[in-house]
């Protein structure tokens, strides 16, 4: 087991680990027990009630947070002509087709954080999908990172799109802001991420979607978060 700084274990004496708290009391909580100099990034994790082996029950997709990320998305269009255009207008940091293709592939290039591709590109951009992928940096359909709406979908992750997807063990993990953020802004986040999973839930999970929710900083301790204090 790795040995805890001083100050993990200073902050981790203000939680109690058998308490569930009310969203309020764990927002003001996490923002005091950020173990790090720098601005760290919240985080939310939400373990549901689901079988992750079953296709029909996994769960994947995109939203944009109500008061964005804290950071701006660095972001890759693969696309040509009109839906080119319209992705640099909107802001896109780089845009290209096989050109930028061929410089990941060939210069080990990966200068964004984020690729978006329009549906006609997607058969050039799966010949790397054997780089992209480990990184989960493949365009999606299901997080509208496929579209040919790429001005939209630029604009959105500019202004705090983030994109979740359950891991093996049922457990959803996303961005809810940075420390600095204001606690009513930290929160409004926390509880749109929490809407929209629930809201997200298959038809065929039966019975209690959402198991248990608790928030976190980077390298900071977690709090156990009150399913009910949520209009869910």
């Amino acid at each position: 087991m790795s040995k805890r700084s001083k100050k993990y274990v200073e902050v981790s004496s203000l939680i109690d680990s058998t308490k569930l708290y009310t969203k309020e009391e764990a927002v003001e909580l996490v923002k005091k027990t950020s173990t790090t100099k720098f601005d760290s990034t919240v985080e939310v994790a939400i373990k549901l009630n689901i079988d992750a082996k079953k296709t029909d029950q996994q769960l994947r997709g995109s939203l944009v947070l109500p008061n964005g990320t804290g950071k701006s998305k660095r972001v890759l269009v693969i696309a040509k002509g009109d839906a080119a255009t319209q992705a640099k207008e909107a802001g896109a940091d780089f845009v290209g087709d096989k050109d930028m293709l061929d410089k990941i592939k060939n210069e080990n290039w990966f200068d964004f954080d984020v690729v978006v591709a329009t549906p006609d590109m997607m058969p050039e951009v799966g010949k790397i999908g054997n780089i992209l992928g480990p990184k989960g940096l493949m365009p999606n359909p299901k997080t509208n990172t496929v579209t040919m709406k790429v001005a939209e979908v630029v604009k959105d992750l500019k202004s705090g799109m983030v994109t979740y997807k359950n891991d093996s063990y049922g457990n959803v993990h996303t961005i809810i802001g940075k420390v600095s953020f204001d606690q009513s802004k930290l929160q409004e986040n926390l509880e749109y991420v929490v809407r929209t999973i629930n809201k997200a839930k298959p038809a065929t999970v039966k019975g209690v979607f959402i198991d248990r929710i608790a928030i976190s900083t980077t390298m900071g301790p977690g709090i156990k978060v009150d399913k009910n204090s949520f209009d869910i």
